[in-house]
C-alpha cells in the first residue's frame, strides 16, 4: 500500500491567525486540491493528520469541522480524487495529550487503521512539530514553504535540518507530490514525467 500523511493547514488550505472555523473559512492553497488527485492518480492513498484545538478552545464544533472536512471532499471529487482519511487532535497543549503533532499518537492510529508499518511512509506539513512528529514514528519528513513555514528564517531552518537531518523541503504540496511520484516511477523503471515543477529549496 502506497500512502502518504498530509498536515492540513498551511500544507492544503490557507492558515488564519484567528484559525479556521467554518467551511467558508476553507480554502485550499493554489494547486493543493490537483497535487492530491496526481498522487491518487498515480496509486498513492491520501492521509490527513491534523491538529484542531479551535475544538478544545471552544472556537468552533465538530459540525462545523465536518463541513470544512466535506467541502475539501467536494472539491476533491470533482478532480477524481480523494482523502481516504482524516484524523484530528481537538486537544489544546494544556490537555498534554499524545495525539496533538509533535506528539505520535494521531501517526499511531493511522498505522493501526490501515494497519501498515510507517517507516518510510512521506508525511508533510509546514511546521516543525509536523516533521517532528512524523519523524517520532519513522515517517520519512518533508516540509513544504507554505502557511508558517513560509516565514521562517535560513537560522531557523538549519536549526530544524539538524534536529530531523533527513528532511526534504519544498515550495509547495505540488512540488512535494511530483518530488514523490516521479522517485515512484523512477523506482519502478518508468521515467513519463510529472504535469509539474518539483524540486527542494535550501
Amino acid at each position: 500500500m502506497k500512502l502518504v500523511i498530509l498536515d492540513r493547514d498551511g500544507t492544503i488550505n490557507h492558515e488564519r491567525d484567528d484559525y479556521i472555523k467554518s467551511a467558508d473559512e476553507w480554502v485550499p492553497l493554489p494547486g493543493a486540491i490537483e497535487a492530491i488527485a496526481r498522487l491518487n492518480h498515480a496509486g498513492w492513498h491520501v492521509v490527513v493528520a491534523t491538529n484542531q484545538s479551535g475544538i478544545g478552545r471552544g472556537l468552533f464544533d465538530m459540525a462545523a469541522l465536518n463541513a470544512m472536512h466535506a467541502k475539501m471532499h467536494q472539491m476533491l471529487a470533482r478532480h477524481g480524487a480523494r482523502v481516504d482519511a482524516v484524523f484530528f487532535c481537538p486537544h489544546t497543549p494544556e490537555d498534554h495529550c499524545t495525539c496533538r503533532k509533535p506528539q505520535p499518537g494521531l501517526f499511531n492510529m493511522i498505522g493501526e487503521r490501515f494497519g501498515v508499518a510507517l517507516d518510510g511512509v512521506p508525511m508533510v506539513g509546514d511546521l516543525p512539530r509536523d516533521v517532528l512528529a512524523a519523524q517520532s514514528v519513522g515517517c520519512e519528513p518533508h516540509l513544504v514553504r507554505t502557511g508558517q513555514a513560509a516565514s521562517m528564517t535560513e537560522a531557523e531552518l538549519v536549526a530544524l535540518r539538524q534536529q530531523v537531518p533527513d528532511l526534504t523541503i519544498h515550495p509547495d504540496l505540488s512540488s512535494f507530490a511530483d518530488f514523490v511520484i516521479l522517485r515512484d516511477r523512477k523506482a519502478h523503471g518508468e521515467e513519463a514525467p510529472v504535469a509539474t515543477h518539483m524540486g527542494e529549496l535550501t
